[in-house]
């Protein structure tokens, strides 16, 4: 063996891998130097606009006049102002269809989502109509529907109600209401100005399939009450408390007429939305089947004036728009900390429900949407909506569906909506008198099943079972707990995978397929063979502090079990430790370990990053290595490399399989441990 740990260029033939291999040699030669030491302070603020500014979002100011810099600004912050230059007639038709597709889709809605955050119907249809025109002003996503929807609605009214009873103090339980939905705004506008709206993206999709099916169960059970006429029901939102209520009341609390009403329409509904399935063209079926609905049970329970017969009706709805709410929003007191803490929940949940509808359907027709932007139009249109009578607003994937179906080409099909739930609001309220509550609640249950998305269940079980874990906790949580404990299970279970991920990376022995220059994980592929005296080891993420302890234990423990699988079938002892590292960022932390630095072996390293890294290690660590000498050379062989790097400070290797193919090439070829050289 070489007493020297480095070779230096004398040592190895230009002809020869330093034995009897013969390598071709490569048609160009660069010598590559140690590249110059960064700027500190522009080492940072370049890292920091790659963080939050990767988008560049000042690029199209650069070299401007001020005019023009005034009108892209008004652009960036009203989009309005950019694609209403090009809308036309055609365009407007489209929308025109949409606009007044999803009106009919969303008066029967809101009246019910209002009642299940236990408030007043006017409040649901008060959401409908300021929220989508700013947003139509301020959004850039051109098939997304503004406006109340299940999930949100019940959470803020299960977090109010846990604060103030609505039955009890209703000023008050609307006040915080709006306090809720004005930091429900802060916050979202909040990410999207500082540019930190990767944060929602710490809730896995996984944990938000769980969660929204186990609020659409909670939803639908919610609606029991009206779907049955039970008058008194239970607070509490768990399965148990409610299916509990349900059947203590069966003798003396269901109202058949009631419940031939729900059963009835929605019936209905579902066959309508079965229609709509099977045919693209009659989209509008299901989209204003809940409208039918609603006039055909309000008709037939005028006439025959069930109410009196126990069948429960909305009563009376307030004529007229929105009432400023600025002054009922809560700015000091006990309450204030209250409507932050409710809000600030919320928002996040409606931001990730809508960030993900807009991202959805912008991908369908091949446009991009801006993420902070998208975040700052919601989170406005919330603010000034708590400032307008309305709560929590956000895009609905239904309504957003239809309105995609209808051909909708702009954010006009928003404005739509809203003139239709204006003048809703200034000539239509009264005759929603005798609009039944079964009818609400049918409308509810036809449009929260959809949230009960099985299929993709299905798929998280098989591909990742610890994300299923996350999905069935979040379910779990909200249906046997309460809607707020599931979206603590759910965050939890997110950032305690991606701590796992990190803290203990997946590793692999790699073996050779047989009959091929194929390196693959041996527990996944039974087939491939170790090469007799090397040990093949693949980390699969990056190396950090956190985790440099777990590898390098994970390593010592693998070199331990084939050291006495090797006394038991007298093998070759392992003499090389081959670590392949091509996804790692930071490689000091475990090649820095006691344990390492004083095994008698070789250690073969496969790194693709930057040079700075491979001078630093080898001019602080090289020393304590004994390097295999043909190490420098393998570029040679890679086949995706065009040219090799030859230099006694630094060296890089191309392709991950060629680069392992050769090194047990070598070491087939050349035991250096057993044969003494």
């Amino acid at each position: 063996m070489s007493s020297r740990a480095h070779p230096v260029d004398g040592d190895l033939s230009p002809a020869t891998d330093g034995g009897n291999l013969p390598i071709k040699s490569s048609p160009t030669r660069h010598k590559v130097g140690i590249p110059p030491k960064p700027n500190m302070f522009k080492d940072f603020m370049y890292t920091f606009k790659e963080t939050f500014f990767h988008d560049d979002p000042l690029r199209d100011f650069k070299d401007q006049p001020r005019s023009k810099q005034f009108m892209l600004g008004l652009q960036s912050v009203f989009p309005v102002f950019d694609w209403g230059r090009s809308y036309n007639l055609k365009k407007f038709r489209g929308d025109l269809i949409a606009g007044l597709t999803i009106a009919s889709l969303c008066i029967p809605q809101d009246i019910g989502y209002a009642k299940l955050a236990n408030l007043d119907p006017k409040y649901g249809l008060y959401s409908s109509f300021v929220p989508p025109l700013v947003y139509a002003c301020m959004g850039s996503s051109r098939d997304i529907a503004i406006g109340p929807v299940a999930v949100v609605s019940l959470l803020i009214g299960t977090l109010l109600r846990a604060e103030i009873d609505p039955n009890t103090s209703p000023d008050e339980y609307l006040r915080l209401a709006f306090t809720a939905t004005f930091f429900a705004g802060i916050t979202e506008a909040a990410l999207g100005f500082f540019r930190l709206g990767f944060l929602i993206d710490f809730l896995s999709h996984a944990a938000v399939v769980g969660f929204m099916g186990g609020a659409a169960i909670t939803i639908a059970l919610q609606q029991l009450k009206g779907f049955l006429g039970i008058k008194k029901f239970t607070k509490k939102t768990d399965i148990i408390a409610v299916l509990d209520s349900v059947f203590s009341s069966a003798h003396h609390g269901w109202n058949w007429q009631t419940i031939l009403i729900g059963a009835s329409f929605l019936t209905f509904l579902l066959t309508s939305k079965f229609i709509g399935k099977k045919s693209k063209k009659l989209f509008w079926v299901p989209a204003i089947a809940p409208l039918i609905s609603v006039i055909i049970s309000t008709f037939f329970v005028y006439i025959t004036r069930a109410d009196k017969q126990g069948v429960q009706i909305v009563k009376h709805l307030d004529k007229g728009i929105n009432p400023s709410s600025f002054h009922l929003i809560y700015f000091s007191g006990d309450n204030l900390a209250k409507g932050i803490r409710i809000g600030v929940v919320c928002g996040m949940v409606a931001l990730t429900e809508a960030v993900a509808i807009g991202r959805t359907f912008a991908a369908m027709k091949d446009y991009q949407i801006d993420g902070n932007k998208e975040m700052v139009a919601l989170g406005m249109m919330n603010v000034v909506g708590s400032m307008s009578s309305c709560y929590v607003a956000t895009g609905s994937f239904s309504r957003s569906a239809v309105n995609f179906m209808a051909g909708c080409q702009t954010a006009v099909s928003n404005i739509i909506m809203s003139i239709v739930v204006l003048l809703t609001l200034l000539f239509l309220t009264p005759l929603f008198k005798y609009t039944p509550n079964a009818i609400l609640a049918a409308i509810i249950i036809n449009a929260v099943i959809p949230l009960i998305d099985i299929p993709a269940a299905i798929l998280i079980f098989k591909v990742d079972k610890l994300d299923f874990i996350a999905c069935m906790g979040a379910f779990f949580g909200v249906i046997f707990v309460s809607v707020e404990i599931g979206l603590l299970i759910a965050v939890s279970i997110s950032f305690a995978k991606i701590l796992l991920q990190v803290t203990r990376p997946r590793t692999a022995v790699l073996g050779n397929i047989p009959r091929t220059s194929v390196y693959r994980n041996i527990q996944q592929y039974p087939e491939a063979t170790m090469v007799p005296g090397v040990l093949t080891i693949r980390v699969d993420s990056a190396i950090y502090f956190s985790n440099s302890n777990y590898v390098r234990e994970r390593i010592q423990r693998w070199l331990h079990e084939e050291e006495e699988k090797v006394k038991a079938t007298s093998l070759p002892r392992i003499q090389f430790l081959i670590i392949e590292m091509s996804r790692k960022l930071n490689f000091t932390p475990i090649l820095t370990n006691p344990f390492l630095i004083s095994i008698n072996i070789f250690i073969f390293l496969y790194i693709n990053k930057d040079e700075r890294v491979h001078h630093y290690f080898f001019s602080c660590y090289g020393h304590r290595y004994k390097w295999y000498p043909c190490l420098r050379r393998l570029v040679q062989v890679s086949p995706k490399k065009r040219h090799s790097v030859d230099s006694g400070e630094s060296w890089t290797v191309g392709d991950r399989q060629a680069t392992l193919v050769t090194l047990c090439r070598h070491v087939r070829r050349r035991q250096y441990l057993s044969d003494g050289s």
